[in-house]
């Protein structure tokens, strides 16, 4: 079936299934997990190896990973999910939320300092203190693991039910004409 506009037909395509924002987030948590998982195997490997192909690759995923993707993953729920749930005016939800706020933040001044590291050895270099590393390893991803706990846990369920709410009160004044 042709659309017309302004005059104009346009071929018919094949409709397009919309993405649940929510679906995307998730996905992200996933491959936050899966990173982290990985630079678990990190400090094993340098402290055996040093920094050999397999070290590289591992700090090489990290930072492209938690240098960009991680970041804009933030960006999007202080933009999409936060303000709604900020201003629902339930006190304990709000808190949860500015509690994830801090976390972002937090992640990423820990990311300030874990990433040059890691960086250093994606590049092959060897001069990283290792304690240090290990230290930063431990705080960045525990905080992170508490911090997806929180989201999935019950921001996300929270969030989502509220859309829903909010896409069937839409629905039922269109159908009333209101």
């Amino acid at each position: 079936m042709a659309a017309l506009v302004k005059g104009k037909s346009r071929p018919a395509r094949d409709r397009v299934e919309l993405v649940d924002p929510f679906a995307v987030l998730d996905q992200t948590h996933r491959e936050v997990l899966t990173q982290l998982q990985a630079l678990q195997g990190l400090m094993p490997r340098l402290e055996s190896y040093n920094v050999d192909d397999a070290a590289r690759a591992i700090a090489r995923g990290a930072v492209d990973f938690f240098g960009h993707h991680a970041r804009q993953h933030h960006a999007d729920e202080e933009k999409r999910v936060f303000p709604d749930l900020l201003n629902s005016g339930d006190e304990a939800l709000c808190q949860q939320v500015l509690r994830l706020q801090q976390d972002h933040g937090w992640l990423e001044e820990d990311w300030l300092e874990l990433g040059p590291m890691l960086a250093e050895i994606a590049d092959g270099q060897v001069g990283v203190d290792l304690e240090s590393l290990r230290h930063a390893l431990e705080v960045f991803g525990a905080l992170y693991h508490e911090h997806i706990s929180l989201e999935e846990g019950f921001i996300y369920p929270e969030a989502k039910r509220r859309a829903a709410a909010a896409q069937t009160a839409r629905e039922q004044r269109l159908a009333t004409g209101g």
